[in-house]
């Protein structure tokens, strides 16, 4: 069983590659929420409803005050491809070797038709100024999940 971050802990910090070259840390989004979600793979039909959910709500979200930031083990080169062919806009990080997945819970044993497999365990984390996890979201849907994040949030 992965281990699964709650409300207080201390966010895992990382330095990741993005979808455009450059390298992204969690540190450098202090003093900002960051919502942070992890997702199986890009250009998935799940996964890309799910990144263009978050590109239609970044304007509201950030007016929020939120930054928004996709983690799944995709290559930097195909996190490119996705957000050029759905306008994402808004940093896809690369984290090959699943570790910062592994950390925040959000890789492990999970149940996919009815089978036990290991994969990236579909997850969203609202993490505070402060680098403290605000809400740790795991199995979350692809479909709806941006609205009811919005809901839970106060935003709508």
């Amino acid at each position: 069983m992965t281990d699964r971050l709650a409300p207080g802990d201390p966010a895992p910090d990382f330095t990741l590659p993005t979808d455009t070259g450059d390298t992204l840390s969690l540190a450098d989004l202090r003093g900002r929420r960051v919502i942070l979600y992890a997702y199986p793979a890009a250009m998935t039909p799940g996964c890309t409803k799910q990144a263009c959910d978050f590109r239609d709500s970044l304007a509201s979200l950030q007016a929020a005050g939120y930054e928004v930031v996709g983690i799944s083990p995709d290559k930097p080169e195909k996190l490119a491809k996705f957000r050029e062919r759905d306008a994402i806009t808004f940093p896809l990080v690369s984290d090959t070797d699943k570790s910062v997945l592994t950390a925040y819970g959000a890789y492990g044993e999970k149940q996919l038709y009815g089978k036990t497999v290991t994969g990236v365990i579909r997850s969203t984390f609202v993490i505070d100024p402060d680098g403290k996890i605000e809400r740790a979201l795991y199995n979350v849907k692809a479909t709806g999940h941006v609205a009811k994040l919005r809901r839970d949030l106060g935003l709508d």
